[in-house]
């Protein structure tokens, strides 16, 4: 496809996907992400083409220009859309597919000094949210969507929604993904809230085992007073039979 009609494509693709463009005219002038992407496009041939010097300095004066750092050796699909764009990162071996929109902030970056493919690899349909992170050589499936502010360090199956730091999945295919192992999320907290949650159900355990005993213990205790009342009432009878007696017989001579 040559520039011209890639240019054209990006275009209708901002038409159609975000609402806040009024016109072409807008989108041609008021959109440094695709003024970045298309520049992009040239320092990425002066790349492969074994100019990497002149490649750089391109990239360079676009990140200048539009607040957007790509590097000349990261692959970029079609209708790629890069929305306001300032601060965004893409490191050198990163790979992006089609219809992909990046927010303010996202970086796909590498996670060390390791060498050959470090940075992610974005399938098509994927969106990521402002100032989210993306590191390392992981690939996010198609149509997946990253929240804001995650930071994302594994891969992400296709249809899913990943949020938090680090980041983990919420839905799968549309449906709610519920966690009941806190090891899942990857936290480098995890493992004291799990000794919590066990020391919860062990604490409930022990709590239930007492309740089973007090309860045991005041139905005795219920039975003992029973017992000492109707004593007590006997006790009483028995006193009143008495005191009865006593008169039938100072009676009797009469």
């Amino acid at each position: 496809m040559s520039l011209l009609a890639s240019i054209r494509e990006d275009i209708e693709s901002v038409m159609a996907r975000d609402p806040a463009a009024r016109s072409r005219a807008m989108v041609l002038l008021c959109y440094p992400g695709l003024w970045a992407v298309w520049l992009h496009r040239i320092s990425h041939n002066l790349w492969v083409a074994g100019w990497p010097l002149a490649a750089r300095v391109l990239s360079q004066c676009v990140r200048f220009l539009t607040g957007i750092e790509i590097h000349p050796g990261a692959t970029l699909g079609r209708r790629l859309l890069i929305d306001h764009g300032m601060g965004v990162v893409i490191g050198e071996t990163a790979v992006v597919g089609d219809d992909v929109t990046l927010y303010q902030g996202v970086t796909l970056g590498g996670t060390g000094n390791e060498s050959g493919k470090r940075h992610p690899t974005l399938r098509d349909g994927v969106f990521v949210g402002n100032n989210a992170n993306v590191l390392g050589n992981i690939t996010i499936g198609e149509n997946s969507r990253v929240g804001a502010g995650s930071v994302v360090l594994q891969d992400v199956p296709p249809d899913s929604t990943v949020v938090g730091v680090p980041a983990h999945v919420i839905y799968k295919d549309g449906a709610r993904v519920l966690i009941t192992d806190p090891s899942q999320i990857k936290d480098p907290l995890s493992g004291v809230i799990k000794a919590l949650g066990e020391e919860v159900q062990r604490l409930r355990a022990r709590v239930d085992s007492l309740d089973g005993q007090l309860e045991h213990a005041t139905r005795e205790l219920d039975s003992v007073r029973s017992f000492a009342t109707e004593e007590e009432e006997r006790q009483q009878y028995r006193s009143e039979v008495a005191k009865g007696s006593a008169y039938v017989s100072m009676g009797e001579g009469i």
